[in-house]
């Protein structure tokens, strides 16, 4: 398709049909662009230029794009494709073109039936703009087959949340670097729209700099579009309580109170599940989401909240960039994020079509472990990067994650991101099959690393400065987003027009005190081992069967839970020392093996512990308290052989599997033949070390395995 000419019509004619297009947009015949709108749909549509448009949240960016899509397409021009990082923003978006006559249609993971229809539509011109997730951009088939001609036909391209390009967004994402690579292979004259509610100058300067990325463009002929970041309806405050039971009280009591309904986060899929619960239990209607939950309940919870069916959403950031309802009442924070920058951009999903939206920050002590744990999932340093290569460089042919985990030190989504890094910098390239190398040399830059690390730390104290600062809030973040024209806004709890009590009934308190000293986490057994484990010399493959396989197992608790997680992080925190179960967590073990579910009613009769080289007084005192108080005999032990080292292989599965799968020898295999055995261990990580005893017990004939740990990881 050749590069279609541009409009003869005076632009006050173009900006009339513009309109038009909105009013059907919108379904509103009163509808008007504001001039700013009006100059980017100009850039766009008349001036065939590269922008970047950072407003804050309810600014119309889509309204900008769809209109221009409209005026390409009328003049000849091929269709839109936008590049969106979540499926709720695609089902938004497909939704608001059609009612301007747009015809959408996207391309994800949850619809690989259609694609083939879905490129043919494409070539018949029947599609107006395509919507795909990053991750497509990289898929071997769309790379290789579809992309080059879309790129060389398309009328407008779109990136949709461009802060995640930059390195020093709030939510870099290593799929949307390689749309750098494919900004620089565009035609001349396909115009490009980035788009962000959340950047500061940095991100902001970087996205720019990465759309003039053709030999012709300068940073100079990027128009770059940048507004206040005020938001008059929104009343911000922080409410600082002492534990976890006054949070959960406090929204007990509260909740019903705010007006309309909302979303209140949390910074775990954990947390989000037990915080549901409570409020459910306590009366409110809500409902868990997260990246986590399933596609058709994710659908369901979104539109009841979109329909004000429930009270409130408790979710994780998964439900955030894109998620479109203006009436949103409230958001709540139960746990900071790690920055002030993501926080404004979850607050931001409130108030844009009411007067006042209450915005509430409840911090807690396990944030700064939360940021952490995120924080060591980070870039690998440079030797495990160098590995990765080298394996890759010797391999005869692709080779599968599954297969590279048995040979690179790396958790599966760390190597995964590593992978996806390495290939927008050219040195691997991922092929049907896995991933192969391309040969071309690569260099490790700490330094850029480093710097990304170090800003990533300021943000957290930022966010620790906001939480207990007097000043205005949200001039804080405005100031902390770069906004030239941030001041008091009159409205926060800090400029005295926000009164929120701290006060939590007995009531309340009582029955989350009583909530979070629940226990019992449900551990499903591995039914398969990991591919290629011959690799590292171990024999087992494919599905293990049904009678080497434990019955599902309990936990007291998850590492990342509210209540009894604060006892189990402290239990196992590096350098704590070793001892005997805490009181409190006795207590729990004796509620979850009281509250078992026995199949069949059949409760075990016979004890088997597992020996730790880390804490052999905390898993010899567990194992010796569970039958004080069952009455049922420690009859074996799993000692441990040879000379292994604590944590041995505890970077990724297949490493793990192989570390323990001949670590342990059962003390006395009779003792356990036709027992109902309690196999009793202090933490499950990755499930290999209850598989392998597991799988021990029952080929020495024990008849059932029933797994009790204290704490889970998953």
């Amino acid at each position: 398709m050749s590069e279609p000419t541009a409009p003869t019509d005076p632009p006050a004619d173009v900006r009339t049909r513009a309109e038009s297009v909105l009013r059907d947009l919108v379904g509103s015949p009163d509808a008007r662009l504001r001039d700013d709108q009006w100059t980017a749909i100009e850039a766009l549509a008349v001036g065939h230029r590269r922008a970047l448009v950072v407003q804050r949240t309810g600014w119309g960016k889509s309204a900008v794009y769809f209109v221009a899509t409209a005026l390409r397409r009328a003049e000849g021009a091929g269709p839109t494709v936008i590049v969106s990082p979540l499926l709720a923003l695609m089902r938004n978006q497909i939704d608001a073109a059609e009612r301007a006559g747009i015809r959408a249609v996207t391309i994800n993971s949850t619809n690989p039936e259609g694609w083939q229809q879905t490129y043919d539509a494409i070539t018949r011109g029947e599609v107006d703009v395509l919507l795909v997730s990053p991750e497509r951009l990289n898929n071997p088939s769309f790379r290789d087959n579809v992309l080059p001609d879309l790129a060389r036909t398309a009328g407008l391209l779109v990136v949709d949340e461009a802060h995640c390009i930059s390195d020093w967004g709030h939510d870099f994402r290593p799929d949307y670097r390689r749309i750098r690579t494919l900004l620089a292979d565009l035609p001349a004259g396909i115009p490009v729209l980035a788009t962000t509610a959340t950047a500061n100058e940095r991100v902001t300067a970087d996205v720019a700099e990465q759309l003039s990325v053709t030999g012709t463009t300068t940073l100079d002929d990027v128009l770059v579009l940048r507004g206040t970041l005020d938001r008059e309806s929104l009343h911000l405050g922080v409410v600082r309580l002492p534990d976890q039971a006054s949070r959960l009280g406090w929204l007990a009591d509260h909740l019903g109170e705010l007006d309309g309904s909302g979303i209140i986060y949390c910074l775990t899929v954990a947390a989000t599940q037990d915080v549901a619960a409570f409020l459910r239990e306590r009366g409110h209607d809500v409902r868990a989401y997260s990246g986590q939950t399933e596609q058709a309940e994710r659908l369901a919870a979104e539109d009841d909240l979109l329909n004000n069916r429930v009270k409130a959403l408790v979710a994780t950031s998964a439900l955030g960039m894109g998620f479109d309802k203006p009436d949103l009442g409230f958001v709540i924070h139960v746990g900071a994020p790690p920055s002030p920058i993501a926080y404004y951009q979850q607050v931001g999903r409130a108030g844009r079509a009411v007067e006042n939206a209450t915005v509430v920050l409840m911090p807690g002590q396990e944030d700064r472990a939360v940021w952490a744990y995120f924080g060591s999932l980070s870039f690998p340093p440079d030797e495990q990067v160098r590995e990765t290569l080298d394996v890759l460089g010797a391999a005869d042919g692709p080779v599968s994650v599954a297969a590279l985990e048995t040979r690179v030190p790396l958790r599966r989504t760390r190597l995964e991101m590593l992978l996806k890094v390495l290939d927008v910098d050219g040195a691997v390239r991922r092929v049907r099959g896995g991933w192969e190398s391309t040969g071309e040399s690569w260099a490790y830059d700490a330094e850029r690393y480093q710097r990304v690390a170090d800003a990533r730390e300021r943000e957290q104290q930022m966010m620790l400065d906001y939480e207990s600062g007097d000043r205005c809030r949200l001039e804080f973040l405005r100031e902390a987003l770069d906004d030239p024209e941030a001041k008091p806004c009159g409205r926060c709890d800090n400029c005295g027009a926000l009164t929120l009590s701290t006060d939590v009934s007995s009531e309340a308190m009582d029955a989350a005190r009583q909530w979070l000293g629940r226990a019992g986490v449900v551990i499903d057994p591995r039914r398969m081992w990991p591919t290629a484990m011959t690799n590292l010399g171990v024999d087992l493959r494919g599905k293990i069967p049904p009678d080497e396989q434990a019955a599902p197992g309990m936990a007291v608790a998850r590492m990342t839970d509210l209540g009894l997680g604060q006892h189990v992080r402290d239990l196992f925190a590096h350098g704590a020392p070793d001892k005997e179960v805490p009181v409190p967590l006795r207590h729990a073990l004796v509620a979850a093996l009281d509250d078992w579910d026995w199949p069949d009613g059949a409760r075990p009769d016979a004890i088997v512990g597992i020996d730790s080289l880390t804490r052999p007084v905390l898993t010899r005192h567990l194992a010796d308290g569970m039958s004080t108080y069952t009455g049922w005999p420690v009859v074996a032990r799993f000692s441990i052989e040879g000379h292994a080292e604590p944590g041995q292989g505890a970077t990724n599965s297949a490493q793990r599997l192989a570390a323990v799968a001949s670590r342990f020898a059962l003390s006395d295999p009779g003792a356990v033949s036709g027992r109902r055995v309690l196999l009793v261990d202090d933490r499950v990580v990755s499930g290999w070390t209850l598989a392998v005893t597991s799988r021990a017990l029952r080929l020495a004939g024990a008849e059932a395995v029933f797994p009790l740990v204290l704490a889970t990881d998953g």
